[in-house]
């Protein structure tokens, strides 16, 4: 498995331990629908959350949120769509952006951004 890989399924594990350790109800991880993917879906006090994870080891200035581009967002709001339409006991639905740097001696660093639109 690429090195990439390995860090995206290891982001996602902390972010769903994080995500349940603050009291959120994890729904789905990596839900699918043809190419539409979507990283966590979890509830919160009756709040729908699209959670997008970016993880991203500790070197140089980058922070990993960085890297949700305004392309990839509007991915993330049709992949919610499509969701939303099989899906249709929901109505109040939040989009948050997870962002994990891993240190390589400390513990990893979690930043939450909630209710993003770009």
């Amino acid at each position: 498995m690429a090195s990439h890989n390995q860090l995206g399924k290891e982001g996602e594990q902390l972010a769903v331990n994080y995500l349940v350790e603050k009291g959120y109800e994890i729904l789905h991880r990596n839900w699918r629908h043809s190419h539409y993917e979507i990283d966590i879906i979890a509830k919160k006090n009756d709040l729908l959350r699209i959670i997008e994870v970016k993880a991203l080891k500790s070197r140089g200035i980058n922070f990993p949120e960085q890297s949700v581009t305004k392309k990839k967002f509007r991915y993330l709001l049709n992949a919610a769509d499509e969701f939303l339409f099989h899906n249709q006991q929901y109505r109040h639905v939040q989009f948050d952006i997870l962002s994990i740097t891993l240190h390589p001696t400390n513990e990893p660093e979690f930043f939450l951004i909630e209710d993003v639109f770009l």
